[in-house]
């Protein structure tokens, strides 16, 4: 494989019969279960919008760093807020890249167990007025574009991030160049627009990374860990990562994770026999446990990427020696 393959869905909503609605899922299929990614057009969510978006997130990364620390992630205990460079780690590296956490804005649910606390209120200043109107609409469409693809109750977390550049022409893929390390993603899919600069990689097989290019008016679309626990491997969460750009270069990413409600625990779906055969298992990973109940998985990531608001908000379950979960012994087991 050294390209990624592309879903149109508007076959989906103008298909008139049951063969075409078959085809289409055919499709779908293919690219979901043989690669994990594909390009997503034909969605109606407007160009004019997702660039307005882009521009905007855009200005805001090039605020002072004291105006966007305003809305400092470490000041949330629902992990909604700005994180700067280097604030954030994957497989204990520290990624080079700025961020907004963002999510559906809602109340706050309490606090037992510690993945309740997950639902919450987006940060926002006067400084980002225009960006959280454009934001709020977006995340809407995308949503829609979610609904239509995985029909389901959901819990959603999403990201506006920022890549600075610094790599050299020629470097290869280092931690001295990694703008997010190698990881799967939570959640059942996630919908990311990206714009003209590369950067993005998905691990076709071990060892072997293929580039995710920019295409026009598409969303890139990968499965999430949750969607590979439910359907026991067939469908498999890819791993991928993000090089950072050469300097003089930026990138912007928009995204939305796209998951359950946080009590739920998930449970394999009864598969048709055609499908079941070709369930591979879940992969073990022992730098990254799967843990079937949706708030636990959740939180696994946050406190391994955010160690400051994990010993701040969670010293209750946060166990800073276990890498691979961040949990303490027994929890979400």
């Amino acid at each position: 494989m050294k390209e990624i393959p592309a879903i149109d869905l508007s076959e989906y909503k103008n298909a008139s019969t049951p063969k075409a609605k078959v085809a289409f899922y055919e499709k779908l299929l293919h690219a979901a279960h043989e690669v994990g990614f594909f390009y997503l057009v034909g969605h109606g969510i407007s160009e004019e919008l997702c660039d307005k978006l882009r521009a905007q997130s855009k200005e805001f990364f090039h605020l002072p760093l004291e105006v966007k620390q305003k809305i400092a992630l470490e000041n949330s205990k629902h992990f909604r807020g700005y994180t700067a460079v280097g604030g954030e780690y994957t497989l204990g590296q520290k990624d080079w890249r700025e961020e907004i956490d963002l999510g559906l804005d809602q109340p706050p649910r309490g606090d037992e167990p510690a993945f309740m606390r997950l639902y919450g209120p987006n940060q926002w200043s006067d400084e980002t007025e225009k960006l959280k109107k454009t934001f709020d609409e977006w995340q809407g469409k995308v949503n829609e574009m979610g609904f239509t693809l995985l029909g389901d109750d959901f819990y959603e977390h999403g990201k506006l991030i920022h890549y600075p550049g610094r790599a050299e022409m020629g470097d290869e893929y280092s931690a001295d160049t990694q703008g997010v390390g190698a990881h799967k993603d939570d959640g059942f899919l996630t919908l990311l627009m990206i714009d003209e600069i590369a950067g993005l990689q998905v691990e076709a097989k071990k060892g072997e990374w293929i580039d995710v290019g920019y295409k026009k008016a598409a969303f890139v679309i990968n499965i999430g860990e949750f969607l590979e626990i439910a359907t026991d491997g067939y469908l498999r969460a890819t791993k991928h990562r993000v090089k950072s750009p050469l300097k003089g270069q930026e990138r912007i990413s928009c995204v939305i994770f796209l998951g359950s409600k946080l009590d739920h625990k998930l449970k394999v779906y009864e598969l048709p026999p055609q499908l079941k055969e070709k369930m591979r298992g879940v992969e073990r990973d022992p730098h990254n446990p799967l843990i079937p109940t949706i708030g636990w998985n959740y939180l696994k990531h946050r406190l391994r990427s955010h160690k400051e608001v994990a010993q701040k908000f969670y010293a209750d379950v946060y166990d800073p020696t276990n890498p691979a979960s961040a949990l303490k012994a027994g929890i979400g087991e």
